[in-house]
């Protein structure tokens, strides 16, 4: 979702690209099925890393993304978000950076949870400290950065590309009607999301989660596309029965998801994508962490945290109040730089420097 609209953005202005695609995410459902359904070409390179520990993954994009930059050597090496291929490349950039001349540009930085249990945490951090261009999408990221000690001229306001493809994909989506296509109703049931593994591999923090989710759907139809992470555990755990009360459901591509998120009545998730993806949709969301990194989507947008430590009770009473707030529509809670314009500003910050 992030590199799509960057893509064609760097086509529309004649610029060469190369897409690698680490590999890390390798699921059809998770991986394959979004390139093709944001039209993003055949990546050039699959490091095909797959799923390991956090060190071990980490360290196999390092090693397979090494050649790649040497043979390329490209002008720039723009890396996405928060995830372990993220930092890796970023590593070999700086590492090799006086030996290439490669610079780095990091996509959505200047995001902070302060909370260094969570691994994007220290992904986010370390990457904007390699980075030569720090692309903000929010202007809080600025004083985040500012606290950290980072230059001001490397940082450039560019706003939101997951909202690019949001707003390009939403006709598609709403077409799609997965909905009713799942006999539901639009504005009448609630979407789930749940994989981050602060929640799902610890036994008591997934019960706790889908009884909420099973409480709640005592009052409206909930529906949970189940990530293969969170499944194997609900497995391990015993928990099986508590998926009994929901709709469950094989992960989602980008378009199925985008249809059902803009059709809900509230969602609840601890996505980070997700929360921004309800802001500018409109749409309440009830977000299960202790803290979020886009904070924005709190303050100007629809999204609200479960209070912390997470209860069935505290879940659900949340739940009850955003779903009270009634929908926005599209874009009426949008922060500055939420207009699908933000690849075209990311371009032009990439060749002025």
């Amino acid at each position: 979702m992030k590199i799509a609209p960057l893509q064609k953005a760097l086509d529309r202005a004649n610029h060469r690209t190369v897409i690698v695609h680490t590999g890390q995410h390798y699921d059809d459902r998770m991986s394959a099925s979004f390139f093709r359904d944001l039209e993003i070409r055949e990546p050039d390179f699959h490091l095909g890393v797959g799923s390991a520990t956090h060190a071990v993954q980490t360290a196999r994009v390092m090693e397979a993304f090494e050649p790649i930059l040497l043979s390329t050597r490209p002008d720039w090496v723009l890396v996405p978000g928060d995830v372990n291929s993220t930092l890796a490349c970023a590593l070999v950039c700086v590492k090799l950076k006086e030996q290439t001349g490669v610079r780095l540009a990091h996509l959505e930085a200047g995001l902070r949870s302060n909370d260094w249990r969570m691994p994007e945490e220290v992904n986010r951090v370390l990457t904007d400290r390699c980075s030569d261009l720090l692309l903000i999408p929010s202007w809080d990221a600025v004083k985040n950065l500012e606290a950290e000690g980072i230059d001001g001229s490397r940082v450039v306001f560019i706003g939101n590309v997951m909202i690019d493809t949001l707003l390009d994909r939403l006709p598609m989506a709403r077409n799609l009607s997965a909905a009713t296509g799942m006999g539901l109703k639009s504005g009448e049931f609630v979407m789930a999301t749940l994989h981050r593994p602060s929640n799902v591999d610890d036994r008591d923090m997934l019960e706790i989660c889908l009884g909420g989710l099973a409480t709640i759907a005592a009052e409206r139809r909930v529906v949970l596309p189940l990530h293969p992470r969170t499944r194997r555990q609900v497995e391990s755990f015993g928990l099986s029965a508590l998926l009994q009360p929901l709709i469950v459901t094989e992960p989602c591509s980008y378009i199925e998801m985008l249809s059902l998120v803009d059709a809900a009545a509230v969602v609840v998730t601890d996505s980070g994508g997700v929360q921004e993806e309800t802001t500018a949709l409109g749409v309440p969301c009830v977000t299960l962490r202790e803290q979020t990194e886009r904070p924005v989507t709190v303050t100007e947008g629809t999204n609200r945290l479960a209070p912390w430590p997470l209860t069935v009770q505290g879940i659900v009473e949340t739940y009850r109040a955003a779903a009270a707030t009634g929908r926005a529509g599209v874009g009426q809670k949008s922060p500055d730089g939420w207009d699908g314009r933000a690849a075209e500003r990311a371009v032009q910050a990439l060749e002025r420097l």
